[in-house]
């Protein structure tokens, strides 16, 4: 695994490893195995950014269980535009039901407000949140993960779904811009 990485005009380096981000996904599916024993859930993935993440969850639960993906969009290069567009939205009949929001990374939470609240117009039985990453500086959402890989401090990151400008979603570590 190469250290350092460049992607497109920048420069990132190895934060979180591939060894340490299984290790994680295994930790976060075993507590959520034990949470919802004998309990169905709808897991609903956030794309684009999730797809590595909810498919490595995927295979480490053992519940029955529903995945689908939901595409919001409020990012734009480095920066988020402070503004949330549904852009897929969900299909599933979630009334009643346990669900689980799986997300690449929380910071600013602002496109979670959004997709929770689609979700209770839809009268789900819970709705509970579960990110690889989250950032608690960047934070100002309502809805703090309840289940979590990584805190990290508020700097860019790519790799393993994550993205810059859509390149480097790729990549089987997650890179920390290198300023």
């Amino acid at each position: 695994m190469n250290r350092m990485m460049k992607v497109l005009d920048k420069t990132f380096e190895v934060f979180i490893t591939k060894e340490e981000i299984a290790k994680e996904v295994a930790s976060l599916a075993k507590e959520i195995n034990k949470d919802y024993e004998g309990e169905e859930v709808i897991f609903v993935a956030v794309l684009n950014g999730s797809f590595m993440f909810a498919s490595d969850l995927m295979k480490e639960i053992d519940l029955v269980s529903e995945i689908s993906f939901i595409k919001m969009s409020s990012y734009h290069g480095t920066e988020s535009t402070g503004r949330v567009d549904e852009l897929i939205g969900l299909n599933n009949d979630i009334n009643g039901k346990n669900i689980i929001i799986v997300e690449d990374i929380i910071d600013s939470g602002l496109t979670m407000n959004k997709i929770i609240s689609l979700m209770e117009m839809e009268s789900p039985k819970s709705v509970k949140i579960c990110s690889l990453l989250y950032k608690p500086e960047a934070f100002k959402g309502n809805h703090k993960p309840d289940y979590i890989g990584f805190s990290i401090p508020n700097a860019f990151v790519v790799g393993y779904g994550l993205d810059y400008d859509e390149k480097g979603r790729n990549l089987d570590a997650i890179y920390q811009i290198k300023e």
